[in-house]
């Protein structure tokens, strides 16, 4: 099932160009009183609300994708993981140009001697909300990933253990300001992780490590590559993440992008696409004038 957040918080089940409004099925939740859970209460019951959505999908209110504004399909991850470098020849492309490496050899490093990172949370947003580029001095490149968001708490998972604790995938667009800081500092202003345009359920999905992908924009192909080419791939970069961290529902995973990465300014249109997910599309914005949310138009892909 694909899973959407719309407008003010609704849930949605995407059919096609359609948006089926099955919000009621949150009914399923527990519900807490502060001190909050950590972790994504949708995501933890995930098999409950998908279950209750299919009942209330067959008489929903529906939407066209077209005319909703599409927020981050998970809205309250306890973290987010990002792989750097994790595509050979973006690793190439890296060292290759100054203005990417920054004369930091870290940046140059290879993924298993680097590690993860962690993007901060408060910089998660859906396609619809857009990306608000925060310094407009430096240079601010588009990033496409495969996103896979955790389903069940885990730790030291091994790799042939790893795609069992999956809830979905999605499309992520890691926003990056280049420069000397480190990864975490430069990855995190707001709207600098955008996560959408749905959630995949992991049943769609057996194989992530064979998915096309690509973005473009404002018409101009600039990234186009296939989840084969990874370094690392998802169920390896689960077991590295989960050896260091206790993974949680809700978690999510920038799994690393391919090389072609370039500068974005305000104005651009940004369209990233994923096999068996979808696409989406963000528009980029200045710091300077007032976010205006978009539909973030997506539309279903195999």
């Amino acid at each position: 099932m694909r899973l959407c957040r719309f407008n003010d918080g609704r849930l949605g089940a995407v059919d096609g160009q359609t948006i089926k409004d099955v919000t009621a099925a949150l009914d399923v939740l527990p519900s807490y009183r502060y001190p909050l859970p950590g972790h994504d209460l949708l995501i933890e019951h995930l098999d409950e609300v998908v279950g209750r959505a299919r009942v209330l999908q067959a008489h929903a209110q529906t939407f066209p994708v077209e005319g909703v504004t599409l927020l981050s399909p998970v809205a309250n991850p306890g973290k987010i993981i990002a792989a750097p470098v994790n595509y050979q020849k973006h690793l190439h492309e890296v060292r290759g140009d100054t203005a990417l490496h920054n004369n930091n050899p870290g940046h140059t490093l290879t993924i298993q001697s680097t590690g993860l990172f962690l993007k901060a949370t408060s910089s998660l947003v859906g396609p619809g909300h857009g990306a608000v580029i925060r310094h407009a001095d430096r240079r601010t490149d588009h990033e496409v990933e495969l996103a896979v968001v955790i389903g069940r708490r885990a730790s030291r998972l091994r790799r042939d253990e790893a795609l069992a604790c999956v809830a979905g995938y999605a499309i992520g667009l890691d926003i990056t300001i280049r420069g000397s800081e480190d990864r975490s500092f430069r990855k995190s202003p707001d709207t600098y992780s955008v996560l959408g345009p749905w959630l995949v359920t992991a049943d769609e999905i057996p194989d992530p490590g064979s998915l096309d992908l690509q973005i473009s924009v404002n018409g101009e192909l600039r990234q186009q590559s296939n989840t084969r080419q990874m370094i690392l791939n998802v169920a390896e970069l689960i077991e590295m993440a989960s050896a260091m961290y206790t993974l949680h529902p809700g978690d999510v995973l920038f799994t690393g992008t391919p090389e072609g990465v370039r500068p974005i300014v305000p104005g651009d249109r940004i369209v990233a696409a994923i096999a068996r997910i979808g696409s989406m599309t963000v528009a980029v914005y200045s710091a300077d004038g007032p976010v205006q949310a978009t539909s973030g138009t997506s539309a279903a892909g195999e």
